[in-house]
This record gives C-alpha cells, sequence and structure tokens, in this order.
C-alpha cells in the first residue's frame, strides 16, 4: 500500500438499477496527495461512484482499487484508510454529538479524543447538544468530525458544504489544506464550481453516467470563449462567443454597433460546455 501510486484507481466501472442508468465503463484515477474534483450535475452519477469505491453497492463490471487493495476483496481494510462524508448527515437523533463523534471513533478501535477536541473547537461543534436540536449545517460539521477524527489516508467527500455559511465553508477547507499538507488525499464530489477551482489540482466531469473528461483543474478552466455584450442596430444583445474573432468583426459590417464590451465568460458559462448546455 506505501509503495503504490494512487489512492483511487477506477476501470471501467459500471452499475445500473435495473433499466434505470447509474454509471458506465467510467475508469479514473486519484494520485496519493492529490485533491481530486468529481463533478456533476445532480442525478449524474457521483454518489453512485462514490457508494461503489467503499464498497456499499455491488456493480456489474469492472473493479476499484484504493491504495492498491481490491475493493471487493479487502474492504475492512480499506474502510480504515478513509474518512467519508455523506451528503446527508444521518445519526441517531437522541444522541449527544460527543456521544456521536466518540461512537465513530469506538467503531474504529481508536483514540481519536485529541483530534477530535480540535476538530470540534475549530467548527465550533457544539458537544452536548443533541443530534435533533441541530440544523443541518451543525450535523454537517458533526459529520465532518466523524470523517477526520482518525486522520485516514483518503477523505471522500459528497457534497459536504450544503447547509454550512460561509466561515464554516472556509474553515473546512482550510482543514482540508492543512491535512493534505500532511499526506491526505481528498476525493471531493461537488456541483459548486467555484470550490473545484480554488481548492482541487485535478477533477473529472460526470455527465448522465458518462464521464465526460478528467484533467488538470487549469486546463479544464482554461477557454478561448468570451462573452459579448454589445448594443447593434439600437437592440442590446449578450452572448458567449467561441471562435475567430476576427470573422465575428466581420460579421458586423454594415450594422450600427453603438458599444460592445468583450470580456472572459464566467466560471460556469466554461463548465456548461461540458454539461452540453452551452449557448
Amino acid at each position: 500500500m506505501k509503495n503504490c501510486r494512487d489512492a483511487i484507481s477506477i476501470q471501467n466501472l459500471t452499475k445500473h438499477y435495473g433499466k434505470n442508468r447509474g454509471v458506465g465503463n467510467l475508469s479514473l484515477s486519484v494520485e496519493k496527495g492529490d485533491i481530486y474534483g468529481f463533478l456533476g450535475p445532480n442525478g449524474a452519477g457521483k454518489s453512485t461512484t462514490i457508494r461503489s469505491i467503499l464498497g456499499l453497492l455491488r456493480f456489474q463490471e469492472g473493479s476499484i482499487r484504493i491504495f492498491d487493495m481490491d475493493v471487493r476483496k479487502d474492504r475492512g481494510k480499506i474502510l480504515k484508510e478513509i474518512g467519508y462524508m455523506p451528503s446527508e448527515a444521518m445519526f441517531y437523533p437522541s444522541m449527544k454529538t460527543k456521544e456521536v463523534i466518540r461512537l465513530a471513533a469506538d467503531m474504529r478501535g481508536m483514540d481519536c479524543r485529541k483530534e477530535a477536541a480540535m476538530l470540534c473547537e475549530r467548527l465550533k461543534v457544539e458537544p452536548d447538544k443533541r443530534i435533533e436540536e441541530l440544523s443541518l449545517g451543525n450535523r454537517k460539521k458533526v459529520s465532518i468530525v466523524c470523517a477526520m477524527q482518525h486522520r485516514p489516508g483518503l477523505f471522500i467527500f459528497d457534497e459536504p458544504t450544503s447547509g454550512l455559511d460561509p466561515l464554516m465553508q472556509a474553515e473546512f477547507f482550510k482543514l482540508i489544506l492543512e491535512y493534505n499538507e500532511q499526506g491526505t488525499t481528498c476525493f471531493l464530489s461537488s456541483h459548486v464550481l467555484s470550490e473545484i477551482k480554488k481548492y482541487c489540482r485535478h477533477a473529472a466531469i460526470i455527465k448522465e453516467g458518462t464521464l465526460i473528461c478528467s484533467d488538470t483543474v487549469e486546463n479544464l478552466t482554461k477557454s478561448n470563449a468570451k462573452r459579448i455584450h454589445m448594443i447593434r442596430d439600437g437592440k442590446e444583445e449578450d452572448f458567449v462567443y467561441q471562435g475567430d474573432l476576427n470573422a465575428l468583426f466581420a460579421g458586423f459590417a454594415g450594422h450600427d454597433i453603438e458599444d460592445i464590451t468583450i470580456e472572459e465568460p464566467g466560471l460556469d458559462e466554461i463548465f456548461m460546455h461540458y454539461y452540453g448546455k452551452e449557448e
């Protein structure tokens, strides 16, 4: 495990739910020490992929290896190396926050009190509150502590920041960066484009169960597209143009151009190209 290059290696993963789509022939790899974004709209197959990685789903075809261990054969060993945060934070409602956190540590047979205390302080978790008294955001923070307190080699987060206020979102990513500096790999599923752009080094984009592309975030967000805003023939126009600007300007011949602004498109507009909803 120590000598393998990849934290996650997925080859030709195929999972269908009867006649319904799951994921099809999906392959990707995440190098150890990376912060990797997994991006796609709701229903694209992100959670299906994550549950397959965790061994929670039986997939029809393909293979998944975590730190060079087979998810089907070595699931027990693999789960010791993973800190997982699901998209929905569900706990026993009558338990206190500190009891949930301690239970998560006890299930791993580990003493995580020191790390848990640090995380609770950083995330402003109230240890004596009962789960049923907590908001969605506060339940999310408990889930973060449970995922991080045993200092695993791999974080897997499924839509982690929904429900967190902006200050807690910033603190959450600060923690990820700190753990990452110490060697922890992070696999982050999200549809928040700005998070992927700001924190991830590599990313994959999935749509309708199919992997569209995977590359560095820098390459994925490069675009020769331009947002054009102008007043032509007395009418205001706003559109994204991808092509030769000289050809665009040539097409303006004979038109009355009162004003024109050319700027870089927004991050959402760049990624909409991959989702197949570009203008």
